[in-house]
């Protein structure tokens, strides 16, 4: 399907891959799904590092996202153009440049246990201004973290994260935007789309309105602004 389909009243609007790109505004904090490449928005994330020859091109950006791609590859591309000034996740050593990086002083990396992460996401998006967690206590990770004892134990604070944007990949879309996964490309995605001023989800495929099953949509329609049809697949 195309933009220039016949579309359903209050259809979510399709955007080429550079028109997502160029909504992605410099010094950025934005949401970045996948598990390593899977699950990741490598078009738009493409469209993205392409982008370096724009006027005002996107860079200074903080990434919240579990890791930084691969080498040469998804978000690994936007770090190897240094356009990337902070990352916050769990799993950068998946990408050696990302170690390098941050060896050489070039990358600011904070660290969170993937469960943490998630859950600090998922705060966000639900207007939970934060958590205390147990994971972590007494290591590197609690240096910053406000520790508070509950029930005879020591627990970490935590804030709900949000961003300015969210990339997100889903499978299939209907004309509305609501969205549907693949088994563990979900991954951290849904939880990404709620805690974002503005979502861009790359899928694979549009579908007329009453085609999806209401049971199997995951994000719902309101959450999402722009849908782009990906190009680029592992």
């Amino acid at each position: 399907m195309t933009e220039q389909d016949v579309r359903a009243p209050g259809a979510c609007r399709i955007a080429s891959p550079a028109e997502a790109a160029a909504l992605v505004r410099p010094g950025s904090v934005v949401m970045v799904g996948g598990f390593g490449l899977v699950g990741a928005p490598l078009t738009v994330l493409d469209a993205l590092a392409g982008s370096s020859g724009a006027v005002v091109p996107a860079d200074g950006l903080t990434v919240i996202s579990n890791n930084l791609g691969e080498s040469g590859r998804g978000l690994g591309r936007l770090l190897l153009e240094g356009r990337v000034r902070k990352a916050v996740g769990s799993f950068f050593t998946s990408n050696p440049d990302a170690v390098r990086w941050h060896s050489e002083g070039r990358l600011e990396v904070e660290l969170m246990p993937q469960g943490t992460l998630a859950e600090s996401i998922r705060a966000g998006g639900a207007g939970i201004g934060g958590f205390y967690v147990r994971t972590g206590v007494g290591t590197e990770l609690a240096r910053g973290h406000e520790e508070r004892l509950i029930r005879g134990e020591s627990w970490l604070y935590y804030e709900g994260m949000r961003a300015d944007v969210a990339l997100i990949r889903a499978h299939v879309a209907d004309e509305l935007g609501n969205l549907v996964y693949s088994k563990t490309a979900r991954n951290f995605n849904p939880l990404m789309a709620a805690a974002a001023d503005l979502v861009i989800a790359e899928v694979d495929r549009v579908v007329p309105v009453g085609t999806l099953d209401p049971e199997v949509v995951i994000t719902p329609h309101p959450l999402v602004d722009r849908l782009v049809l990906a190009e680029v697949f592992l």
